[in-house]
């Protein structure tokens, strides 16, 4: 077997090169970075374009793609149903900063799906949807204390960037510098599924907890699902205690089930927040749950919320035209059926190479990770006890191949519906290659 002549990648490397003069890093969210699978250099190459299941640099190279910008363009990209209702709404405006009926729209299209939601608040990132929802739950509550645990992320805000996984985990940094300790010490923290060491924290917080947040699924440490039991004892210890059930589903949301994460697992929690697919690949969040909670946000209570782009039409013209698409049932069907064999690929390659014991490969609906260790991994300290360098070389085989994975061991890939049967070769060549390669 010959290895991959390397493409040209002159253009992407100028552009690097300039953006480094602009940006920290060169890049404007640090998981765009490269560093973490060897590759700082170089930097990473950047789009020109992309259709369908692929993304195409600035050089012409055409990649498989696993990001699917992190998440949000699960029918593909440049969607032809998704592309016209921008188009058409662009046409009458991209914003007003007054109400539409757009915002409704899709308001009755995620509350139709996800019945834990009797009310919500459209914002315009995931980490603000999750920064409203603390805030809300301790002005709700008149309690102080969250409980968060390691290796969820949950956006950029003070609070939640303790043990936080994801970019913080690549970069080293669990609690980023420039968060008072005033802050951070009302965030307890325990590993995800413990459920023992999650009732002694609840415990621990003596009547002064306002709500225990995680990601149902963890999507930013790697996916880690949870075991069996461990969501219905959080939920149960947390309404005992009076403390409110946040789901982060930014990440699961509409992407491991027409409910989400929720619904997957049959639980009902208090608030939920969302974003990614939320917006059709345009920046839009939401967070939502219980009417006598949500009635607490101004103007009708006193927590308070604003934001300028909050329910921008054309977001929400992309977020009503996507789930329209993921009303039909045969969507998610396929999907399973794609991330199955997907899934199935990369093991069978790993397996043929002599890899099969030295991997654990976890997937939950179309989200999956491949970890280069024995496993299982089930919480965040495993997941940082895989091999990073090992992954390394596999993310830089793969792309060698025209597959382009997270550059990052702690991210999840995600099979769009996109994807067809010559990208299913295409990946199961560059599997089988890459592992007898490394």
């Amino acid at each position: 077997m010959s290895k991959p002549k390397a493409p040209s990648r002159r253009r992407s490397q100028e552009a690097f090169k300039e953006a480094s003069t602009h940006f920290p890093g060169g890049v404007n969210s640090p998981v765009r970075s490269w560093r973490s699978v060897g590759m700082n250099e170089e930097g990473p190459f950047f789009v020109a374009r992309a259709k369908g299941s692929e993304l195409v640099d600035l050089d012409g190279k055409r990649y498989v793609d696993f990001v699917g910008s992190w998440g949000p363009m699960i029918l593909g990209h440049g969607h032809a149903k998704v592309v016209q209702a921008l188009r058409k709404q662009a046409q009458r405006g991209v914003s007003y900063g007054c109400p539409t009926d757009l915002e409704s729209r899709l308001a009755r299209r995620v509350k139709r799906v996800l019945p834990s939601i009797e009310k919500l608040r459209f914002v315009s990132s995931g980490s603000e949807a999750v920064m409203h929802a603390l805030r809300l739950a301790r002005g709700f509550t008149k309690r102080e204390k969250i409980l968060k645990f390691e290796g969820c992320y949950h956006g950029a805000s003070d609070a939640v960037l303790v043990k936080a996984g994801s970019g913080a985990a690549t970069f080293g940094v669990p609690d980023s510098a420039g968060v008072p300790e005033s802050v951070a010490q009302h965030t307890l923290t325990v590993p995800y599924n413990d459920l023992a060491a999650a009732r002694e924290a609840i415990a621990s917080a003596k009547g002064n907890l306002a709500s225990v947040i995680l990601e149902p699924v963890v999507g930013n440490s790697g996916v880690l699902p949870p075991e069996p039991g461990f969501l219905e004892g959080l939920a149960k210890a947390a309404k005992e205690a009076g403390a409110l059930l946040i789901f982060d589903e930014v990440m699961t949301g509409f992407r491991v089930g027409p409910s989400s994460a929720q619904g997957l697992f049959g639980i009902k929690p208090d608030l939920t927040t969302l974003g990614k697919i939320l917006g059709g690949g345009l920046p839009c969040a939401a967070y939502g749950g219980r009417a006598d909670v949500m009635d607490s946000v101004a103007p009708l209570g006193p927590v308070y919320q604003a934001g300028t782009l909050s329910g921008n039409p054309l977001a929400m013209a992309a977020g009503i035209a996507t789930l329209d698409e993921l009303k039909d049932k045969a969507c998610y069907e396929r999907l399973e059926k794609l991330s199955v064999q997907v899934v199935a690929s990369i093991a069978q390659a790993a397996k043929d190479a002599g890899w099969s014991e030295k991997i654990c490969i976890n997937r939950v609906g179309s989200m999956f990770t491949v970890f280069f260790c024995k496993g299982p991994v089930r919480n965040f300290a495993e997941a940082k006890a895989a091999d990073g360098a090992a992954f390394g070389r596999f993310f830089r085989g793969m792309l060698a191949r025209g597959v382009y994975l997270p550059p990052s061991p702690f991210e999840a890939a995600f099979v769009n519906l996109a994807f067809r049967p010559k990208d299913l070769k295409r990946i199961a060549r560059a599997a089988r290659e890459t592992f007898a390669e490394i």
